[in-house]
């Protein structure tokens, strides 16, 4: 019985899944389906309304109630019990990345197509089968996919065969019917064309600018290098100047030093040498002391005074009037003349700086000005003390912390002071100031009433859209909206400017791009005797934003600038 089965499973094999029926049912024209197989044939012609049987063609109305067939399902699981592979079949079995055929079971082939209409990718075995089933019936098929349902509306679960050009999207046919109605539509693959084309182009632009970019990338590198190998040279050809500036400074020391051992050494020996001779005079005398009172003992009036002129009678050296003489030596002389040659050399030097300055920095080479300033402050040691480093911690800093606070007279109308004229915010509103000659009256700028001259460090919180931080000469120009009057946009100004989307450093209309700031509270601190200003970021850390190292000519007072009058603010802390 078994066996007769066996040679018979062709009977038992659902005609849509080719494999064994799985919960069978039986139409009315006496063919058997896998429940969920007509199931789903029959869901696609909902809309049609009229039902068929997929192989011999005949329609029922309405929709038949299917139920299982006991007796089948009994056929077959046996059959499945009893199932003998008597061909081995060699497979390509789905790996990773594969699409794996629907319709198979235990181990799945690759499938190699997937059809549009049944939703289901197939092996080569069951799109034989699938084509076979289905003759004259228009299915689309592609390449093996496992995205199905992403073509699929899911509305009216229908293929996707419209482009939507008014909403950008792909749409089924029934879609134009409803949600896009009257909408600019065309056909997917006539619009799949159209992109496609302009996707090359797109993609040519982009390679085109990758080339480009590419070409000043490797320019960009090439010049970092030849930067990097050039300043390695100066750095190396500097130390060897200053080198032998110091070895010729070392044997000047040693010369002066040589001399004054000499001195020491002549001076100390003729001290010795009368040293030895107040010795011996010393000794001469305590000699002839005791001689003089043992002869005051004796009674011998006769040995007495034969004696007495011999003793008394011995002339006394002038040894005090030489060592007189020598105490009056002093190396003061000396001193005087090394402190002299000191500040010769130190206005030698500053005298040259400023020459080869103005030549090196009319190259471009402005970077100069530090070296010098380095240099000037290491020359400007005095009583003996420690160069006075720049400070790097913030508790450094605040050491030189001042108090400053906003000049109404120089605020522009539309800035509104507060909080003891320690803050100053951008108003939309005329605000009631009175007429005077250091008001800005086109750019919103406002200026502090205490300038800088020596060390100073402050804080400020800043917030709104953009704002200017900025140190300036009181001697630039209030009346006109030209730079001559804008912070940063002349050689009175240098300001940090900071927004939400980008921030950077003006100085006499040179700008530079700097990183995106997060932090709102910003320090600036200035040297004004070293030629120093530095922008830092102020958060758990401090972080340097922007340093210039100049020459400051006039004494700097802080300033805040608001564009376009936004909604912005500062506060001095």
């Amino acid at each position: 019985m078994a066996e007769a089965m066996a040679s018979n499973q062709d009977i038992f094999m659902c005609p849509i899944c080719l494999d064994l029926l799985k919960d069978p049912v039986t139409l009315h024209c006496g063919h058997n389906y896998c429940l969920g197989c007509i199931k789903g044939c029959w869901d696609q012609e909902d809309l049609k309304g009229v039902y068929s049987c997929p192989q011999c063609r005949q329609t029922f109305t309405p929709r038949p109630v299917l139920n299982k067939n006991n007796i089948v399902a009994e056929l077959v699981d046996q059959m499945r019990k009893t199932r003998i592979q008597t061909t081995a079949r060699v497979v390509c079995t789905a790996g990773p990345g594969d699409v794996e055929c629907d319709v198979c079971t235990g181990r799945k082939p690759k499938a190699v197509k997937s059809c549009l209409e049944c939703l289901v990718s197939y092996c080569d075995t069951h799109l034989k089968a699938h084509n076979e089933l289905i003759p004259g019936r228009n299915h689309t098929v592609i390449d093996a996919t496992g995205q199905l349902q992403e073509r699929i509306c899911s509305r009216h679960k229908k293929v996707f065969e419209i482009f939507c050009r008014t909403d950008q999207s792909c749409i089924c046919y029934l879609c134009t019917m409803d949600d896009h109605k009257g909408h600019d539509t065309i056909t997917a693959t006539t619009e799949w064309g159209n992109k496609k084309e302009g996707l090359g182009q797109s993609q040519r632009r982009c390679q085109q600018r990758i080339q480009e970019r590419e070409k000043e990338l490797q320019e960009l590198r090439k010049a970092v290098e030849t930067l990097k190998s050039s300043a390695q040279t100066t750095v190396e050809e500097s130390e060897r100047m200053f080198t032998e500036m110091m070895r010729s400074i070392e044997r000047r020391r040693s010369e002066v030093t040589e001399l004054i051992r000499a001195q020491e050494k002549a001076e100390v020996s003729r001290a010795e040498g009368l040293l030895k001779r107040l010795e011996q005079e010393i000794a001469e005398l305590k000699r002839r002391d005791a001689e003089m009172k043992q002869l005051s003992l004796t009674e011998d009036h006769i040995h007495f005074l034969k004696n007495i002129v011999s003793i008394t009678e011995s002339p006394y050296s002038t040894i005090s009037t030489s060592m007189t003489f020598s105490q009056s030596f002093s190396f003061e002389p000396v001193k005087e003349s090394v402190s002299a040659l000191k500040m010769q050399l130190e206005e030698k030097l500053d005298s040259i700086f400023k020459q080869e300055i103005v030549q090196i920095s009319a190259a471009g080479w402005t970077s100069i000005e530090f070296i010098t300033n380095t240099f000037k402050l290491f020359l400007e040691m005095s009583d003996g003390q420690a160069l006075i480093t720049e400070p790097v911690t913030r508790e450094d800093f605040l050491h030189y912390c001042c108090h400053f606070t906003l000049d109404p007279n120089t605020a522009h109308t539309l800035l509104h002071l507060s909080e003891g004229n320690r803050r100053v915010e951008g108003r939309r509103e005329v605000q009631s100031y009175p007429d005077h000659p250091d008001r800005f009256d086109v750019w919103g700028q406002v200026l502090c009433r205490e300038g800088v001259s020596g060390r100073c460090y402050w804080e400020v919180e800043w917030s709104g859209g953009w704002v200017d931080i900025a140190v300036s000469y009181k001697s630039i120009s209030r009346k006109g909206g030209g730079d001559k009057c804008r912070f940063g946009g002349n050689d009175q100004s240098w300001s940090l400017f900071l927004s939400s989307s980008s921030s950077s450093f003006c100085h006499n209309k040179k700008e530079t791009e700097l990183p995106l700031v997060a932090s709102s509270r910003i320090g600036v601190y200035v040297d004004h005797r070293a030629g120093t200003l530095a922008f830092y970021s102020i958060s758990d850390t401090m972080t340097l934003l922007h340093r210039v190292h100049t020459t400051f000519t006039h004494t700097l007072y802080p300033g805040f600038g608001f564009y376009y009058f936004t909604p912005s603010s500062v506060k001095l802390l």
